[in-house]
Parts: C-alpha cells; sequence; structure tokens
C-alpha cells in the first residue's frame, strides 16, 4: 500500500514558476513507476508525465515538454515536478500517481492517487 501527499502548488503569474512534491509512504515505492497528471475543471484528467523507478525512463506530454521537469528522490520517498513557464492553460489540480498497469497515459491505469494540489496561473 502506497500513500501520497502532493504540495507546492499555488498562484503564479504566467512565466513563473512552481515546484510541485509529493511525500510517499511504504516501502515498495522506489520500485514503483510515478506520474503526475492534472485536471482542470469540468475536463478529464490529462497525463502531464511519468518516470520509471530508476528514472531511466521519462516522458511528457506535448503540452509541457520542455518546460515541465519530473523527478523522484528514492531515498526520501519524494516526487517532483518542476513547472517553469507555466501559462494560463495550465491552471488545474495535479495529482501524483503511483504503480501502474496497462497505459500509463491513462489515469485508470493508475493504483494509488494523492489529494491532488491546486495550481492557478494568472494572465
Amino acid at each position: 500500500q502506497v500513500q501520497l501527499v502532493e504540495s507546492g502548488g499555488g498562484l503564479v503569474q504566467a512565466g513563473g514558476s512552481l515546484r510541485l512534491s509529493c511525500a510517499a509512504s511504504g516501502r515498495a515505492f522506489s520500485s514503483y513507476p510515478v506520474a503526475w497528471f492534472r485536471q482542470a475543471p469540468g475536463k478529464d484528467r490529462d497525463f502531464v508525465a511519468t518516470m520509471t523507478p530508476s528514472g531511466g525512463n521519462i516522458y511528457y506530454a506535448d503540452s509541457v515538454k520542455g518546460r515541465f521537469t519530473i523527478s523522484r528522490d528514492n531515498a526520501e520517498n519524494m516526487v517532483y515536478l518542476q513547472m517553469n513557464n507555466l501559462k494560463p492553460e495550465d491552471t488545474a489540480v495535479y495529482y501524483c500517481a503511483a504503480e501502474v498497469d496497462g497505459n500509463w497515459k491513462e489515469p485508470r491505469s493508475w493504483d494509488y492517487w494523492g489529494q491532488g494540489t491546486q495550481v492557478t496561473v494568472s494572465s
């Protein structure tokens, strides 16, 4: 069992930066793939980024490529999302996820979720 708690969201102006954190519990966390998803009001939950357990493979949604960076610290059971050059369309609740079975771009493939953290980007 893994529990995930996100933090670091907030209000930022367009062009600004935020760093989201996801604290995980559970001894097996370092063996799980992790991901960030986001959900804007009235929209589906969308894939943002994912990373394999060792960090050897990383994938991003096209909309964030070059602006966002996912990372993890397995010793500290932490996952991060560095978000630079934020745009108003990045406004959403951001969720951390762990352990996938199936298509990693699909939210239903992920077993563990945090409660989310709100990111609001003003124009």
